[in-house]
């Protein structure tokens, strides 16, 4: 199969999974933010997520990237190291997993109080169990796309989500609040996680002849883990410490405006995500290849329609926030709009990061990409702790758009060292991407200030996705034929 047509059947294997994702967990958001839990308990929910996502750090440790590199570069060349690869990832992070969950619990009172909320006592308790199924889950799916079958990492990630609206809804409504909503989260990824052990036993485990490994081998994927680990765990600090010390400086309230915000533009990053997971191995294999300028070439297109999609795409999230917030969610979530409208910013680094990061590390530009991670981690959190207090939770919004930016823009400049990139023709994308979204947003602000409905905001948006789509085909940026043949 060509790498394009792998690439596009890849794409579209995790698009579908992950509109289904962000379908049912959209759905699931309304119901907890607007129905079944407050805001005071909503934001709670999200707090104990944070910090068991921030924990979870410790039990993975790159150790998973980096044996989905080492996969992806051996399934051909020394099919028996496989086994070997799998059998000592997986131990390494079932005994990191263990020392974390005893940390997570036996620090459980120090959380409490530090953040002044006593609730965490009890919650962090089952925090610990879905941080082993959370880490466990993740693993299947950071391996399957080593192989190459991110199909796979799709089924898994369908798995859980559809099944946790179920089980989060259910045992909510039965009275159980914030306990039985992150019980939900728990069963869902258990069911998550046994689907991924099945299929990864079964269709390669097993497949592999089974070797002995080598010292040099199990040497390599250690050393290869630092500079993942590096920048993994900027990323989750990135991601989850900010929302920490909105809890922190503030209160579980202000936490919901927050994630409320954050959850809106990881949906709309969907697409960008789906791509980027899907590509990310297709440059590895063409750099064993000697394929640098074809790798250079798909990287390009990809970053033309990212800059297309998400430039205007931003510049909608500006304008229809609030009525959006206001009118799905509820006055009292009202605050979050301008959270929402900051991070629209964000949105568009999140997509350059998604096509871009991941091709780092199977490019074996890891240690780079942890350095820049490093830097500007450290710098989101400063910026959080001056902003927040001053801002509230938009303030915690800015700082992760003004030192995400930078990272962003590490990224591509390490992707053109290793590439040598085309620069003109970017260029030329973003000042056409640019133009589209002026136009498009200069027709969308006159009719946003008559938005009172519901159906009268899905009426705007979709005069401003036609007018986009009317644009970027005339602009030649799409083929709207070439396009739907591509994706059917």
């Amino acid at each position: 199969m060509a790498v394009v047509d792998r690439i596009i059947r890849g794409f579209k294997a995790t698009l579908g999974a992950r509109l289904v994702n962000n379908i049912a967990n959209g759905l699931l958001m309304l119901l907890l933010a607007r129905v079944l839990l407050t805001p005071d308990e909503y934001g709670l929910l999200f707090l104990v997520i944070a910090i068991v996502s921030v924990a979870q750090l410790g039990s993975d440790l790159g150790l998973a990237r980096s044996a989905a590199r080492y996969v992806s570069e051996r399934k051909e060349t020394d099919p028996s190291s496989i086994p070997f690869i799998l059998r000592l990832s997986l131990k390494y992070r079932l005994v990191l997993i263990g020392l974390v969950v005893g940390i997570l619990i036996g620090g459980r009172h120090l959380f409490a109080t530090v953040l002044n909320v006593p609730e965490l006592s009890v919650l962090l308790v089952l925090g610990a169990v879905y941080l082993v199924f959370l880490s466990l889950s993740t693993y299947h799916k950071t391996i399957f796309q080593g192989f190459n079958q991110v199909d796979l990492s799709a089924i898994v990630e369908v798995a859980n989500n559809v099944t946790r609206v179920v089980f989060v809804v259910a045992l909510t409504l039965l009275g159980f609040g914030v306990v039985g909503a992150l019980f939900g989260y728990i069963l869902g990824l258990a069911f998550a996680t046994i689907i991924g052990s099945v299929l990864l036993y079964r269709r390669f485990y097993t497949e592999y002849p089974d070797g002995d490994g080598s010292r040099l081998l199990r040497n390599q994927l250690l050393k290869y883990s630092v500079p993942l680990t590096a920048s993994h765990s900027a990323n989750i600090l990135d991601r989850r410490v900010d929302t920490i010390l909105v809890g922190f400086f503030i209160n579980p309230v202000a936490v919901s405006y927050y994630v409320l915000g954050k959850q809106i533009s990881e949906f709309v990053t969907v697409p960008s995500g789906s791509l980027g997971f899907s590509v990310s191995p297709a440059f590895g294999e063409q750099k064993a290849n000697d394929s640098l300028d074809r790798a250079a070439r798909i990287y390009e297109t990809s970053l033309q329609y990212i800059l297309l999609l998400y430039i205007p795409a931003a510049v909608g999230m500006v304008l229809v926030a609030e009525p959006t917030i206001t009118l799905i969610f509820g006055a009292d979530y009202a605050d979050a709009a301008p959270v929402l409208q900051v991070l629209g910013i964000y949105v568009v680094f999140q997509s350059i990061t998604d096509v871009t990061t991941n091709g780092l590390d199977y490019l074996g530009r890891a240690n780079a990409r942890a350095i820049a991670k490093g830097v500007t981690s450290v710098g989101n959190v400063l910026l959080n702790i001056v902003l927040i207090p001053i801002y509230g939770a938009a303030g915690a919004a800015l700082a992760t758009v003004v030192t995400f930016g930078i990272y962003t823009l590490v990224n591509v400049y390490v992707m053109h060292l290793e590439l040598s990139l085309n620069f003109r023709r970017i260029g030329r994308a973003l000042v056409l991407a640019s133009a589209i979204a002026a136009v498009m947003g200069i027709s969308v602000l006159f009719f946003v200030q008559y938005v009172s409905t519901i159906p009268a905001l899905l009426g705007v948006i979709a005069f401003g996705v036609l007018i986009w789509g009317v644009l970027a085909t005339l602009s030649g940026m799409v083929d709207p034929r070439e396009t739907v043949a591509q994706l059917m």
